[in-house]
């Protein structure tokens, strides 16, 4: 394990909640999948577009998100990648799977389905692996799509990735354990459907932000009509009952089907993120997976909550590109200690 550098990469500004990039359905085993694409703008700098770097990346949320979680950090990233961002099946504008279900190797199936796509579309970086870039439950499934097709994963970045734990997080109602218990899924799905958008927003700001306060307006009226949106798709509710029983229930699974089995299984260059104010999947995870995969690097955002691309996206994005450009340790860029210092509230 070593410490993740940040690249020192020119980026754009982001001025404002961007609005979401266009998307299309994407077929896949189990149906089709929307994905949303960000096009690759160049160095940001002005300098000649001509032989600059130009890779491919795929973006994989987390339970209850969507692509639109990924705008900003893929705006930025664009410097370097054309950008894929997938809805799962059943979240986002994705319809539910014809087959499969819920199921982590549901998911792990349909991401595999999307990467190969990215990978077969033509122009500069066709059939050459992607870049893989997971938050939470979306970080697992890459973490395990990662494992299965290190012939589709250039690099990996696990953001606050949902890795097995035998405890319940705080911030989860610990009735959520009753989803293994059989018939319960459809009494959660009613719960689930009787919460308004709104507070449901507000609930996802308080739970998933390290300073919730600091969150823009504007942002926070985006996500109530995504949320809207949602709220009008007949599957949404049992989408995301059905993923967190399937996220638990893979907890259990031992062999290969095991996460920390897959991460020391990997063998492509690895960036774990992780917030300190992560109050869904405990920061103490981070040195641990870090050390488990064999070329991971860390990188321990102060302050930060569950979904880093959203409240820290230029630390992220510059973690990311030093990943792509195959920088080191010893290539530290001096940024403020906010950003890059390990918290002591960490435990390694």
């Amino acid at each position: 394990m070593s410490d993740a550098p940040l690249s020192p990469t020119p980026l754009p500004p982001l001025a404002g909640p961007l609005p979401p990039w266009p998307g299309a359905d994407v077929p896949i085993r189990s149906g089709t999948v929307f994905v949303r694409r960000t096009p690759w703008t160049g160095p940001a700098d002005g300098q000649e577009v001509a032989g600059a770097p130009r890779e491919r990346a795929l973006y994989v949320h987390g339970l209850g998100g969507a692509s639109t979680n990924w705008t900003d950090l893929a705006a930025l990233l664009a410097v370097r990648f054309d950008g894929w961002a997938v809805d799962l099946p059943g979240f986002g504008r994705s319809a539910p799977p014809a087959r499969g279900g819920y199921s982590i190797r549901s998911h792990v199936r349909a991401v595999v389905d999307v990467l190969a796509h990215v990978a077969d579309q033509p122009g500069e970086g066709a059939g050459r692996p992607v870049h893989l870039v997971g938050n939470s439950l979306g970080g697992l499934v890459s973490l395990l799509v990662a494992a299965q097709r290190p012939d589709l994963v250039a690099t990996l970045t696990l953001v606050s990735p949902a890795m097995p734990v035998y405890r319940v997080p705080p911030a989860f109602s610990r009735a959520l354990l009753l989803l293994l218990v059989p018939g319960v899924p459809t009494l959660a799905e009613r719960r689930l459907a009787a919460v308004t958008p709104e507070a449901s927003v507000r609930n996802m700001i308080r739970v998933c932000f390290g300073d919730p306060a600091a969150v823009p307006p504007e942002r926070i009226e985006q996500a109530v009509r995504e949320m809207r949106e949602r709220a009008g798709q007949p599957w949404a509710d049992r989408a995301l009952a059905r993923s967190m029983r399937g996220l638990i229930t893979s907890y259990l699974r031992l062999g290969p089907a095991n996460a920390w089995r897959a991460a020391r299984s990997l063998r492509m260059p690895t960036l774990v993120l992780w917030g300190s104010r992560d109050r869904l999947v405990d920061p103490a995870l981070a040195p641990r997976l870090a050390a488990a995969v064999p070329d991971g690097r860390l990188l321990l955002l102060d302050g930060v909550g569950h979904v880093a691309m959203l409240e820290a996206a230029e630390p992220t994005a510059r973690a990311v590109l030093a990943l792509a450009e195959g920088r080191t340790g010893d290539e530290l860029v001096a940024f403020p200690p906010a950003v890059a210092d390990t918290p002591r509230s960490v435990r390694p």
